[in-house]
């Protein structure tokens, strides 16, 4: 087992279980585990483990948004106009 420093963590590098040659190294601040990682872990990647980005709530998509195909026999929306979006400084009526 070895044991070296990246700024303020210390990082402890051992055998990875099932392999001959890759190394799991543990990064340790002030005696506490933050986490391991397979690859040499950097100052940036030990901050992260410190501190991790917040992540947003979750929008969930499906329950909310459910199209389908419509029912037989169901009524279809009726169209004004012609199809596709309104572009709102485009001329009426006018044709690419």
């Amino acid at each position: 087992m070895r044991t070296f420093k990246i700024g303020k963590y210390d990082i402890r590098a051992q055998p990875a279980s099932g392999s001959a040659h890759m190394l799991r190294y543990t990064v340790l601040l002030n005696g506490r585990r933050l986490g391991a990682l397979l690859s040499m872990p950097t100052e940036s990647d030990c901050l992260f483990l410190e501190k991790p980005p917040k992540v947003p709530p979750l929008k969930i998509f499906q329950v909310t948004y459910r199209p389908g195909r419509p029912k037989k026999g169901a009524a279809r929306p009726h169209e004004e106009g012609e199809g596709g979006p309104r572009i709102p400084w485009t001329i009426k009526g006018q044709r690419y």
